[in-house]
């Protein structure tokens, strides 16, 4: 992770530069969401890697305009991360809970924290659908039979989403695995590439809490948008004299 810095053999020098590409990113980053978000991942390494490149040019030529500085700091940005993204284990995350402990409300706290994405089951499968993959295609043909969907499949749908470019860095499992059999499964397709789960997050609420949430949600069909009594009712809700919710009433904002 250090060797970088080795290269460097004036302290002074690397603190300078650290400091010239600490401006440079914060110049830079203003306008490109992609750039702060890449960095973000990278953390100390890039840095490093960032400052040293900075060092490298400035020493090899003094003449070189600061755009031939900024784009190849930019490369030795994107190479250190690269190799960070492939040598340092992944954030690989698993969200556990029961309906309406709140998975659907820190999941996406958790991923902006960590910048990595929430996969739900759900969602990956729809998609896998959508774009007609190999095993989208699989999946369709069981659910048109009016069958579930095996575990197999489920595996194989979560190993090619694992392979997009938002999941360099990790990724955060919602609903998956459900059982040992599947927990099994997940554990031998990481294994495959060298991984496993690094994080089990549990997230336990009293059956009482559980029961008053759940209860309380209406869901707009159409929309998708979810509403509550209690916590996030519709601005047309009103209730009877006896405090029971009037159903005709549950529109949608």
């Amino acid at each position: 992770m250090f060797a970088l810095s080795a290269r460097v053999t004036n302290r002074r020098i690397l603190t300078t530069a650290t400091r010239r590409t600490a401006s440079f990113v914060s110049s830079s980053a203003k306008g490109t969401s992609d750039k702060r978000k890449f960095l973000s991942h990278a953390s100390l390494p890039v840095v490093f890697g960032a400052a040293a490149g900075l060092v490298y040019i400035s020493q090899k030529d003094n003449n070189v305009t600061f755009s031939e500085a900024a784009e190849s700091t930019e490369d030795a940005v994107k190479k250190v991360g690269n190799k960070f993204a492939t040598y340092w284990p992944r954030n690989i995350m698993i969200l556990f809970g029961p309906p309406g402990a709140g998975k659907g409300t820190h999941g996406p706290k958790i991923e902006e924290m960590l910048g990595i994405p929430q996969l739900s089951t759900g969602d990956m499968l729809r998609a896998a659908v959508s774009a007609q993959t190999e095993v989208g295609k699989k999946a369709q043909a069981v659910m048109k039979a009016g069958g579930l969907v095996s575990d197999d499949i489920v595996v194989g749908i979560i190993r090619d989403r694992i392979q997009e470019d938002d999941c360099k860095y990790g990724f955060i499992l919602d609903g998956f695995p459900r059982t040992l059999v599947q927990a099994q499964a997940l554990d031998k397709m990481l294994r495959e590439s060298g991984q496993r789960v690094t994080k089990v997050v549990k997230l336990n609420v009293p059956d009482s809490v559980l029961e008053e949430r759940i209860c309380g949600r209406w869901i707009h069909k159409k929309s998708g948008r979810s509403y509550h009594i209690k916590y996030a009712p519709p601005k047309s809700m009103s209730k009877t004299f006896t405090g029971s919710v009037k159903p005709e009433t549950m529109l949608d904002d």
